[in-house]
């Protein structure tokens, strides 16, 4: 983000809020040492964000003799935050307290051939009402919910300019959920949601040149540049997905052919799986997140069907991965997404051969490949932070009730992440379901 004042203000505010989150209860002073900010600028900014409710006053700590040191935590009961996950066929909502804990969730399964807006934003909506309303999160402030929605958006109308899995162009999205939800949104990519999630509190966390690959019912990559997210000319770089890999191959929904979604995407991996045995038991007819379930417990079985069809998967996803690493020779790259979490240790281990098959030595040699460390739902986590981050802009809280912000856009100070749940795979059901933390 450009170096503004009132950007720097706002990562600023970020920045002592994270260190309180990380080292709770924590004095004004060593909040200075840890964040590198003058003992002033930290007064000002932790009283901005006691009076946004954000922060409370914790007791005492004893300064060896002195006078006694005012500890700050973060604010247990007040505030929560919610994120959102819209892929191709479902709905994920978390709603998180301000270190990042998952307080409830619910789910909504999304029909792939009937995506009309109004269905979709109906989905969301219910989705955040049920996650909203559980018992779990009752009674706190919603400062605000984050949605990440696939295909190309204008963050500063909250247009939809393109969404291809749904054929939307044009879709005023942003005026759609306003109308349903009462609360400030926050709208962006997944992709650079996925990003945020892993540079504030995942396996990017401090680096300079990273890559977060999603690997889900759609395919595509975040990308942070000098430590900073690349959004691109109109906020659409990342569209990974939608690359060649293989010339005239399979037909994509966008319209062209052999794109990298056809072959790593979920139903591509069930493509990979039918085309080795077309009467696989490890097949279920329109449920790719059972498929994919099946297929890895079966890999982990040792059933070697199941094994060449990972191994296929990993083999297009290594050459694709490949031109990542030739193109931007990054430091890490990072798989993440609920494909990714369920094929695990198998994909990455064949994932690295793959790149390693691929890739020039020279940028192969220096980069990591990782499995995403987040244990939330990426997508939800980063959408939470980017509204946070909305909250946190000064007048954050102040103007109109709906607002489409920036998200992901600052840079993360180097402090480990708020605990968080596991990750959930998409819903299979036609109904909201809801859970709390356990859950």
């Amino acid at each position: 983000m450009k170096r503004t004042s009132r950007g720097i203000r706002t990562a600023n505010r970020y920045r002592v809020l994270r260190q309180v989150i990380a080292d709770q209860p924590v004095s004004r002073p060593r909040l200075a040492v840890a964040t590198g900010l003058s003992t002033a600028t930290v007064a000002t900014l932790v009283g901005e964000l006691v009076a946004l409710g954000l922060l409370v006053e914790a007791g005492y700590e004893d300064s060896g003799g002195g006078r006694p040191r005012g500890l700050l935590a973060v604010n247990p009961s007040d505030a929560a935050l919610v994120g959102v996950d819209v892929s191709e066929t479902y709905v994920h909502a978390e709603v998180f307290d301000l270190a990042w804990t998952v307080l409830s969730r619910a789910e909504r399964q999304l029909c792939l051939g009937d995506a009309a807006p109004d269905r979709v934003v109906n989905a969301i909506a219910a989705t955040v009402g049920a996650a909203v309303g559980h018992r779990a999160a009752t009674g706190r402030q919603v400062l605000g919910v984050g949605v990440g929605i696939p295909g190309v958006l204008d963050r500063r109308t909250g247009v939809s300019l393109y969404a291809p899995a749904w054929g939307w162009q044009d879709v005023p999205l942003l005026r759609l959920l306003a109308e349903r939800l009462p609360h400030r949104l926050f709208l962006d990519n997944p992709l650079h949601a996925c990003l945020a999630a892993e540079l504030w509190s995942g396996a990017a966390r401090g680096r300079e040149d990273a890559v977060v690959v999603y690997l889900g019912t759609g395919v595509g990559a975040g990308f942070a540049l000098g430590g900073e997210p690349h959004r691109g000319r109109s906020n659409s770089a990342g569209e990974w997905g939608h690359t060649t890999l293989v010339m005239d191959g399979r037909l994509c929904h966008c319209g062209r052919h052999g794109c990298v979604e056809t072959y790593v995407g979920a139903p591509g991996i069930v493509q990979n799986l039918r085309e080795l045995n077309p009467l696989s038991p490890l097949l279920h007819p329109d449920d790719p997140a059972a498929t994919i379930a099946s297929l890895a417990a079966a890999c982990e079985a040792g059933d070697p069907v199941a094994e060449k069809a990972v191994r296929d998967t990993a083999a297009y996803l290594g050459a694709a991965v490949a031109d990542l690493v030739n193109l931007l020779d990054p430091e890490l790259v990072v798989l993440s997404g609920w494909v990714a979490r369920r094929l695990g240790a198998p994909l990455l281990r064949q994932v690295r051969q793959a790149v390693d098959r691929h890739a020039l030595r020279r940028p192969g040699d220096g980069t990591q490949i990782v499995l995403s460390p987040v244990r939330a739902n990426p997508v939800s986590l980063g959408a939470a932070s980017s509204a946070l981050e909305g909250v946190l802009a000064p007048g954050g809280q102040g103007g109109t009730s709906h607002a489409a912000t920036a998200g992901g856009s600052l840079r993360p100070g180097p402090f480990p992440p708020g605990p968080a749940s596991r990750t959930l795979g998409p819903a299979r059901h036609g109904t909201t379901r809801e859970a709390g933390s356990r859950g």
